[in-house]
């Protein structure tokens, strides 16, 4: 997909394997997440929960955190997508979407994090995802606007997003874009 230019041009497989089309995130500022169950960052499972949630009380049409199962770490996902949910669900309660096991890196990465890894190098320039648990912000006119280290804890992102929300709504990007509108510069 070179010829992707925002976010929501994207549609990786879901739970299901069945085609989860971004184009129903249009107007909401996302939180992309490399996840995996059996990893030293594993509990940041709770914290980006606890944030999901804190940031859905307050804004509920405004925010979603998509996070993506990977097994290039370490094999630290080696489960099947059923087990990855079942994880996901029963040790910490996650209740955002956790879409299907993909590639970050490499020949085979899934076109939604090359395009990620090209509009948001990281440090030194680097164009790949270093570890799980990396972590990307998508304003709600799909531009990657941050990008997070695996150290970093998901609780530390929520003024960061809530400020990128707000500004959404000044600009009426949120507002424009949901209800079918083009969002103006």
């Amino acid at each position: 997909m070179a010829s992707a230019t925002t976010f929501y041009d994207f549609k990786p497989v879901d739970k299901k394997g069945e085609p989860f089309d971004f184009n129903s995130l249009k107007g909401k500022v996302v939180l992309v997440v490399n996840t995996a169950s059996k990893c030293g960052f594993t509990p940041q499972f709770k914290g980006l929960e606890n944030l999901y949630q804190s940031i859905k009380a307050k804004h509920p049409e405004d925010f979603t955190i998509l996070g993506f199962p990977c097994n290039q770490f370490g094999s630290q996902d080696p489960g099947s997508n059923d087990e990855i949910q079942s994880f996901c669900q029963v040790n910490y309660g996650v209740t955002f979407p956790v879409l299907g096991k993909l590639d970050v890196n490499g020949d085979n990465a899934a076109p939604v994090f090359t395009w990620l890894k090209e509009k948001m190098p990281g440090l030194m320039g680097l164009k790949r995802v270093k570890w799980n648990f990396e972590k990307f912000l998508v304003s709600a006119d799909g531009k990657v606007v941050g990008r997070w280290a695996s150290i970093t804890k998901p609780e530390s992102l929520e003024e960061t997003i809530l400020k990128e929300i707000e500004k959404a709504k000044k600009d009426g990007t949120a507002a424009s874009i949901q209800k079918g509108g083009e969002a103006t510069e």
